[in-house]
């Protein structure tokens, strides 16, 4: 796996130095578009789902599958990052890919991956994702997939995954994010976002700002296809909390069982139920699919969003990691929080790690900074940095440069009855399903 992956990220790193910019100037999916072609990747008809957003994607992707499912529909799924293992990206009926399965197509595919390397210009490279693409692509043709749901990576125009012509373009929140790679405007943003939607499709899109729905209303006009924008009043409302998750109201259902916890996965199970009703046309309709939709619902499943990992003390992990996140992870804590309430946050540098540890600190009595190496390339605040913004905000702040030594001490603060919240990146995310051990295998 150690050498596939480093000849699938290889002409990556040959620009490595280079200067980076606007994804308009930096990135091509022609490369992307040429391997799809020479392997014969597109030639299977099924139903592409693209789904595109700053915040929820995975989520959307993984409740959508399960209710596909539930209509005995067999589902591709190619989200990214993972957490532990490369081959979660890659997903049929919630199951991953088996790594033997992964390095078998990766090898069968070397020679349309080389042709596609050798016509490169010096300014190209062959995306990864592009690549992850190919193996998924032909892994869902192996196993029979009818229907696909691609996630889209940073943007959505110069996304390797708008080289797939999708049926349908899902859009979950659009905000102001990698404004290095997208520019700065939320206006601007969201054009790269609406990129996804091809000619003559259908979209879908959550309730957006006027100037990001403005590009989408754009950009669908101009593709000459159907976009129906969701109002708040169409976005299911929430009913109650129980044990595993929360329930919540969205006509013409009545009450849904959702097995997750986050508040924010209301909106993302609204766009979900409503992409599945498009796709699904008259077998929506039919007198037994509400109950369908219901069963599909509630077998979603989907990892470290609002997690709940251990109880005495109570344990929660959210890859929250802007300032909005992390207020919508203690709010969706809301009820189940005892004090004292102790926050573990790693963010990396390149984030608003600041005003995460504002938003923790508020929520807690004592804040705990730390990290991990697990990608050499992800740089964290320096301890320096880092304590004197989180002592700026809470007299309690310490730092713990790995994980373990970080619940320890959260342990201690804590005791039984307490509660420890871990706002963290997915790579402190994937520590924590180590350290559980949770099975990410099957989704």
């Amino acid at each position: 796996m150690d050498a596939a992956l480093d000849y699938i990220f290889r002409t990556r790193r040959r620009l490595d130095g280079a200067p980076r910019g606007l994804d308009e100037y930096t990135r091509d999916t022609a490369p992307t578009r040429s391997l799809l072609q020479r392997a014969r990747l597109l030639e299977t008809e099924r139903d592409y789902i693209v789904v595109t957003g700053s915040r929820g994607k995975g989520s959307v992707c993984a409740i959508l599958s399960k209710v596909l499912e539930a209509f005995d529909r067999r589902v591709g799924m190619l989200t990214s990052p993972h957490l532990l293992h490369w081959t979660e990206r890659i997903r049929v009926n919630g199951a991953m890919m088996p790594a033997g399965d992964f390095l078998r197509i990766l090898a069968e595919l070397q020679p349309h991956i080389d042709a596609a390397l050798s016509a490169l210009t010096a300014r190209q490279y062959l995306s990864p994702q592009g690549i992850f693409l190919a193996i998924a692509l032909r892994y869902f043709d192996e196993r029979g997939a009818d229907a696909a749901v691609l996630e889209v990576g940073r943007g959505g125009r110069f996304d390797d995954v708008a080289a797939v012509p999708n049926a349908l373009a899902l859009f979950a929140p659009i905000m102001r994010e990698h404004t290095a790679f997208l520019g700065d405007s939320l206006a601007r943003i969201a054009w790269h976002k609406a990129g996804i939607i091809s000619p003559g499709s259908r979209a879908i899109s959550l309730p957006q700002a006027p100037s990001a729905r403005a590009q989408l209303e754009a950009e669908a006009a101009r593709q000459h296809a159907r976009l129906t924008v969701l109002a708040e009043a169409d976005v299911a409302t929430w009913v109650a909390d129980y044990g595993g998750g929360q329930r919540l109201r969205l006509p013409p259902y009545g009450e849904l069982t959702l097995p997750l916890l986050g508040r924010y996965q209301l909106q993302n199970a609204t766009l979900a139920i409503r992409a599945a009703e498009l796709l699904l046309g008259k077998r929506a309709r039919e007198s037994a699919a509400k109950e369908t939709i219901k069963s599909g619902l509630e077998r979603a499943r989907w990892l470290g969003r609002v997690q709940q990992l251990d109880s005495k003390p109570a344990i929660f992990v959210d890859g929250a990691i802007t300032p909005a996140s992390a207020r919508s992870f203690v709010e969706s804590l809301r009820g189940r929080i005892s004090e004292p309430v102790v926050a573990i946050v790693g963010i990396p540098q390149d984030r608003d790690f600041a005003g995460v540890y504002a938003v923790m600190a508020a929520a807690s009595s004592a804040l705990i900074i730390t990290e991990t190496d697990i990608n050499p390339s992800t740089r964290f605040p320096p301890r320096a940095a880092a304590l004197a913004a989180a002592r700026g905000l809470q007299t309690d702040a310490h730092y713990r440069a790995r994980l373990p030594a970080a619940l320890a001490l959260a342990r201690e603060i804590a005791g039984t009855d307490g509660t420890i919240l871990l706002a963290v990146s997915l790579m402190l995310v994937g520590e924590c399903m180590l350290l559980w051990q949770v099975d990410t295998s099957v989704i």
